[in-house]
């Protein structure tokens, strides 16, 4: 509950004062008064409004700072904006995470925010180590009370923890650790390719018993989502790894990693269409999240590849049957549009508008599109949706069989169709060979799960697409990305509208030989200005 009423903190005042902290009894008086005096005799003080000020944010953290550091859970709790669950993280800090001798150094506080640094010791059966890492806090006003609190985010304890019910523990490990390698032998760690860091915690999780490895002893975050793994902070004792193949190719996942570096909130999958096996994926994000497999968002135009597949084995057009571009289209009373300045043709064929990226082309077929048409294509032909088994989780896209105007934004890859690289890539693998093969990340050999199938595309069909996305590759919106590639290529750009938002996604997918690749860069505008870029660095790898 958040924090509001005064008797919410009164229970933790003497245990603060008692503990012989006199700058922090202080404050937790001042915090109580509203103004570091006793009431005035005509009544309560007034409620404090407006952003705390630079003594409050002093005081305040101050006051924290000295309860944490003492290891008073209830005390700190009581200094924050939602008492409820601050104190069961701060208790479990001295606790279930054997962490003792706290000692907290604050920073120059910018704003309300404060930065510090915490060094302390870990120990655990005998064994200790040092701890330091560095974090922040907000200081706010209290909704109700009007005093300075701590704004309660569990990042303020370690920057690693971002569930509200995340935790720390320090024991045996979860699992044994794990020693990653790609399909050439070659170890990949975290500290080499710093995206993999996630996805290596969460191999460990699932394969670490079946590696062969024994667990060691360390201090991690227990996330409270379902299914996470745990994530690792420091080693006491170490473990003996177990030996785990992957199917990534160390030089492709180096090419990815330099490519989103250069896009904030961008990431990118390649994978082997011959196989289905993942060749490398990279993320580049604030938050660590691996949104390459788990994004959930509108991927634009590159849904066209799946539109485009839905027109010609419906019998409804085919890439050099009509596909009108007119400047543009209503449908259900809702009007879509193209990109600027992009000249309408009547006339155009449906390979010329796939290359031209027309939107209006593809709502106008809206009509004559059954409203599950492009949900069993995607399902069916593409494998969209069929719960894949890739050995760590992952978000297998969704093209859900929508009436009214969603049935036209589907067809452009906006209203309710969600996908992310992963099932973007896995799109393009299909759309190059003809065949869907289910990505995996972990050999199917080392534990014989049942992977998804899927038809796969006409032979007529496929030799449509890439003759589609061939054309967009050497002469329409994707030329000057993928401009110095040779071989056998294809492409298809993409930008997806988000609600709230002033920019859109910038998408991007392509294929050259046995390596495709798709790419989304969260506000990278067209799908040539960020997204391309990193889909054209990993084509031009080798990968």
């Amino acid at each position: 509950m958040r924090k509001g009423a005064k008797a919410a903190i009164v229970g933790s005042v003497f245990a603060v004062m008692v503990g012989g902290a006199g700058y922090g009894a202080f404050n937790i008086v001042n915090a109580l008064d509203g103004d570091g005096g006793a009431p005035a005799a005509d009544g309560p003080a007034p409620v404090r409004t407006g952003p705390p000020s630079a003594a409050e944010v002093k005081e305040t953290s101050a006051a924290f700072f000295a309860a944490w550091e003492k290891g008073e859970a209830a005390s700190a709790a009581a200094l924050t904006d939602n008492a409820g669950k601050a104190r069961p993280l701060l208790t479990s800090y001295g606790q279930a995470a054997h962490i003792t001798g706290v000692k907290i150094t604050p920073g120059t506080p910018a704003g309300r925010s404060v930065p510090f640094t915490v060094k302390a010791t870990v120990s655990y059966g005998g064994k200790s180590k040092p701890l330091a890492y560095g974090s922040r806090l907000t200081v706010v006003r209290g909704v109700t009370t009007g005093r300075a609190l701590v704004d309660w985010q569990p990042s303020v304890v370690h920057p690693q923890l971002r569930d509200m019910d995340d935790t720390l523990v320090t024991g045996e490990s979860a699992a044994p650790p794990i020693e990653a390698v790609d399909r050439d032998g070659k170890v990949l760690t975290k500290e080499k390719y710093p995206s993999l860091g996630p996805m290596l915690n969460e191999l460990r999780a699932k394969y670490g018993d079946k590696a062969g490895g024994t667990a060691g002893v360390e201090l991690a975050v227990r996330h409270a989502a379902p299914d996470s793994a745990d994530t690792p902070l420091l080693t006491l004792a170490e473990g003996r790894a177990g030996r785990l193949p992957t199917t990534l190719r160390a030089s492709a996942q180096a090419a990815a990693e330099k490519a989103v570096l250069k896009y904030p909130e961008s990431s990118v999958v390649a994978v082997q269409p011959s196989s289905g096996e993942v060749l490398a994926v990279a993320n580049n994000r604030n938050d660590g999240w691996n949104a390459a497999f788990l994004g959930q968002v509108a991927p634009g135009s590159t849904m066209k590849i799946v539109s485009a597949a839905t027109l010609i084995d419906n019998g409804i057009t085919t890439a050099t049957g009509p596909a009108p571009c007119p400047s543009e289209a209503t449908w259900q009373s809702q009007t879509f549009h193209n990109i600027d300045n992009m000249p309408p043709n009547e006339k155009a064929t449906l390979s010329e508008s796939f290359a031209r990226s027309c939107n209006t082309a593809f709502v106008k077929y809206a009509d004559e599109v059954k409203v599950d048409s492009l949900t069993d294509e995607a399902r069916n032909r593409f494998g969209i949706g069929l719960d894949w088994k890739t050995g760590i989780p992952s978000f297998d896209g969704s093209v859900p069989a929508s009436g009214g105007p969603d049935t036209a934004a589907a067809m452009i890859g906006q209203g309710q169709v969600q996908m992310n690289p992963l099932t973007m890539a896995s799109v393009t693998a299909t759309a190059a060979t003809g065949a869907f093969r289910q990505p995996v990340i972990v050999p199917r050999s080392l534990d014989g799960r049942e992977l998804a199938h899927a038809r796969g595309l006409p032979a007529g069909t496929v030799q449509q697409l890439r003759a589609m996305m061939n054309r967009t590759a050497t002469s329409g919106t994707a030329a000057r990305v993928m401009s110095g590639l040779n071989g056998r290529i294809g492409a298809k750009t993409g930008s997806a509208e988000v609600d709230g938002r002033a920019s859109s996604d910038s998408w991007f997918t392509g294929y050259r030989g046995d390596v495709a690749a798709a790419a989304m860069v969260q506000d990278g505008g067209h799908g040539t200005d960020a997204a391309g870029p990193i889909v054209a660095a990993v084509l031009r790898s080798g990968a």
